[in-house]
């Protein structure tokens, strides 16, 4: 009883703990554009503002049911995703729900978000949704490639499917997979840019071209939902980089306890944010890309990283 207690006090946490972090950056991401413009730009907490905003409004617009589920679907997907990835290793509250195979389930769960809405938002009717949502699920084919790629990659190169054994293998060594194979990390990378839809990517929702696409049709708590949703997800594609590639955060030390945590909590988001800066600083320079060409992209230098990382896994295999 008291480990399942553990646990659920870790769900509440560690949801709470993606939320507020994918929120902040968020709202870090508007205020670095905005001085990289010769802007002031918006607070850094802007986002919850906007957020309790749209909490309050209220929409008399309906489409159907899967208009109303496809802000709850992309939740929940976030919510999920995030509860079967350990936050910290070996830590008090954030082991979560990780088993033998995690990744392979993760690669499965990490697309339902974007399913959904596509299904909601198809069912609009708006045009400018339509052609959003076929932008997204082109996106989806090409950044997922070399993603997958890459994680076959260390699954093949260190003979498990399990994040904390990656973990644990990283802890135990002290060498990251970054360094061990660096090729997945590359295609990973590459890979991840396409999904925080950032410029040059940011082609699903370009509001000067289609209105936000998808989202042209949601407001209200229907948006704040979707805003909640891309926060978490956005935590979450950082942390499970972080655990594959950079060891994690909160290796057992000379610290105990609640200051082990805290440890490791500062290291998780000192990684993270550095992670995340990558596809904040592209974007600042680089203009939006047409479909045909952001997925011309990701079939060009990701996935000849992907299948070099493969080559390499297979190299040191066998030396």
């Amino acid at each position: 009883m008291e480990k399942i207690g553990i646990q659920l006090t870790g769900i509440i946490i560690t949801t709470i703990l993606a939320f507020t972090v994918g929120m902040f950056y968020g709202g870090l991401r508007r205020k670095i554009i905005a001085r990289a413009q010769n802007r002031i730009g918006p607070p850094v907490w802007q986002n919850f503002l906007d957020l309790l905003k749209l909490q309050g409004k209220t929409t008399n617009v309906t489409h159907g049911v899967m208009t109303h589920l496809a802000p709850v679907w992309v939740v929940v997907a976030a919510v999920t995703a995030l509860l079967f990835i350990p936050v910290l290793h070996a830590g008090l509250w954030f082991d979560n729900f990780n088993f033998k195979g995690d990744l392979i389930f993760l690669l499965y769960i990490m697309v339902f978000g974007s399913l959904g809405m596509a299904l909601g938002a198809g069912e609009t009717g708006n045009p400018n949704s339509a052609i959003g949502v076929s932008r997204g699920l082109s996106l989806l084919v090409g950044y997922e490639i070399p993603f997958v790629l890459s994680l076959v990659a260390v699954m093949l190169q260190f003979h498990t499917t399990s994040l904390t054994d990656l973990m644990h293998y990283q802890q135990e060594t002290g060498r990251w997979i970054l360094l061990e194979n660096p090729f997945a990390f590359l295609a990973a990378l590459f890979s991840a840019l396409g999904m925080f839809h950032y410029s040059p990517f940011d082609i699903i929702g370009a509001p000067a071209e289609l209105a936000s696409g998808p989202m042209s049709e949601f407001g209200g708590k229907y948006l704040g939902t979707l805003m909640t949703g891309g926060s978490i997800f956005a935590f979450v594609k950082l942390v499970l980089l972080t655990d594959i590639f950079l060891g994690g955060a909160g290796h057992p030390g000379t610290l105990t306890g609640i200051w082990a945590v805290l440890a490791g909590l500062g290291e998780l988001i000192v990684k993270t944010f550095l992670l995340y800066m990558i596809p904040v600083s592209i974007g600042i320079v680089m203009p939006r890309f047409r479909t045909e060409q952001a997925v011309r992209f990701f079939w060009k230098w990701p996935l000849a990283f992907g299948v070099l990382a493969i080559i390499w896994a297979l190299y040191k295999n066998n030396s």
